[in-house]
């Protein structure tokens, strides 16, 4: 069966149901367009609320678990970040290219005298740093290269004239990672992306969810007065108890 023709549901047979009732009290063809209406409106609200809600299952039970993890991080083998230091050396002729002079807003950056892309690759290289380059800062006698994702951290200072540097790496442990992964933090436009498609899911699954509600008689007050009180409960902490 096409998308366009949804399996028939309980809600939908509902719909038809009151709409015959009405119809047999009202003028056939008003009865008639709104009876089509009705029964469009929820075939398509539940069409959505259903196969969204198993779209974006995993999506959502990874920002339910991961809004637990955040909230109480101490709660979860109490992970401590675990630091790795190495050195090394790189072609000291990268440290001091032939660049034209700055403009004098720049005259303390010395950034165009280093070739950057080939620091920033050798690096990568020779010890496997992962994570998006963060910033890259060159003074007179010192560069200065940072690394971040999500859960960790790579530090690297590079002596510009003898070439040689030290690097630490800040390794945090696995529920750190899905901390950043929830917060968005360090974690490229890619997974921006996703945050803002999650957000966009839950906010379809909630409201075709509502409007499921309104068709069915017997549970239709009774949800509404549910979802009053649940939003009442959360305003009134956010009032009495948030500083």
């Amino acid at each position: 069966m096409s998308r366009s023709n949804p399996l028939p549901s309980s809600i939908v047979e509902k719909v038809r149901e009151s709409d015959f009732r009405a119809g047999l009290t009202t003028p056939i063809n008003r009865s008639s367009l709104r009876r089509k209406l009705s029964i469009r409106v929820a075939a398509l609200a539940m069409w959505l609320h259903i196969y969204l809600s198993m779209f974006s299952l995993a999506i959502l039970l990874f920002f339910s678990v991961t809004g637990i993890t955040l909230n109480h991080p101490d709660w979860f083998f109490g992970e401590s970040a675990r630091r790795v230091r190495a050195e090394g050396r790189i072609d000291p002729g990268w440290l001091h290219l032939d660049a034209p002079a700055p403009s004098p807003r720049d005259e303390f950056d010395f950034s165009h005298q280093v070739a950057r892309l080939e620091i920033v690759e050798h690096l990568r290289k020779v010890h496997q740093i992962r994570g998006a380059l963060e910033e890259f800062k060159a003074d007179e006698r010192e560069c200065t290269v940072t690394f971040k994702g999500p859960g960790y951290a790579a530090d690297v200072f590079i002596d510009r004239e003898t070439g040689r540097y030290d690097l630490t790496e800040t390794l945090h442990g696995f529920i750190a990672v899905i901390n950043d992964l929830h917060k968005g933090r360090d974690t490229g436009p890619a997974w921006s992306v996703v945050i803002d498609l999650s957000a966009v899911l839950m906010t379809i699954v909630s409201a075709t969810g509502l409007i499921l509600l309104f068709y069915l008689k017997r549970r239709r007050i009774p949800g509404l007065l549910i979802g009053l009180i649940g939003t009442v409960a959360v305003a009134a902490v956010f009032w009495l108890w948030v500083p």
